[in-house]
């Protein structure tokens, strides 16, 4: 039993809740972000995300909104063709689902690294279509899926649909894992490092080890999103980081490879 049954189709949640999350989880993190007393938790300064960042907060907003639109279009067309109205769903047992989920976690982890690796690699993609994201030099929540359209296609529509696809997940898991993965992503670009975060202390991919990444120095490294840093140790892309304590307040992530 879900909150949402009897009133819309798990089809539609998993389509249409993980975008309305995106907005509701990122734009609480946009607007702590600029409260004084969080200050001494941001990763970059105020001055640093104004003089740095290439690309105006609502071009990101129009970016990340046209990607939804695909994602949306994308999500209805997969439900529609991997289900059966004539046969209901019966939910697995709650072990199966967890199963389900960590097969999903690394399906969307090594087609994420793959994609986005050879879009680093390949210097007309990321100049044509990769530095789209990299405008972003300081990452802030609601610009985790600011992206070119067709890496936002190829990188997290796809990653998403395969991840669902091989984990044989029913609609009603995949509402409840691709939430999951919103809210990391997110996280991962929120630009605070915060006490009792469950993301940055459960995973070590979290927002100081992608900040790395979205740093010059690191552009080469840290690959991997956005679970796991796997295939960034087996590979040779991964960046340890360290955080140092900022005189004016906060903190700052530096790669700890000489």
């Amino acid at each position: 039993m879900v909150p949402w049954e009897g009133y819309v189709s798990d089809e539609t949640m998993g389509t249409f809740a993980p975008i309305v999350l995106y907005w509701v989880y990122g734009g609480c993190y946009q607007l702590i972000l600029h409260r004084r007393p969080l200050q001494q938790y941001r990763l970059h300064t105020q001055a640093e995300e104004d003089e740095k960042n290439l690309v105006s907060v609502p071009t990101v907003i129009r970016g990340v909104l046209l990607q939804q639109l695909v994602q949306a279009i994308v999500a209805m067309i997969l439900f529609m063709v991997t289900s059966d109205s004539s046969t209901p769903v019966v939910q697995p047992p709650i072990h199966i689902q967890i199963i389900q989920f960590g097969v999903a976690m690394l399906v969307m982890d090594s087609w994420q690294y793959f994609v986005h690796r050879y879009m680093h690699q390949n210097k007309f993609l990321y100049k044509h279509i990769h530095s789209q994201h990299h405008r972003l030099i300081v990452p802030y929540a609601i610009g985790a899926l600011y992206n070119h359209p067709l890496e936002g296609l190829l990188l997290d529509t796809l990653g998403g649909a395969m991840s669902f696809l091989f984990s044989s997940m029913t609609p009603r898991t995949a509402v409840f894992f691709f939430c999951f993965a919103v809210m990391k992503t997110v996280d991962d670009h929120c630009g605070l490092w915060l006490p009792y975060n469950i993301f940055q202390r459960l995973f070590r991919n979290n927002t100081a080890y992608h900040d790395i990444h979205h740093q010059l120095q690191g552009t080469k490294y840290n690959y991997s999103q956005p679970f796991f840093s796997i295939w960034d140790r087996i590979l040779g892309t991964h960046m340890p980081y360290k955080l140092v304590s900022r005189k004016e307040g906060g903190f700052e992530a530096r790669p700890a490879r000489d």
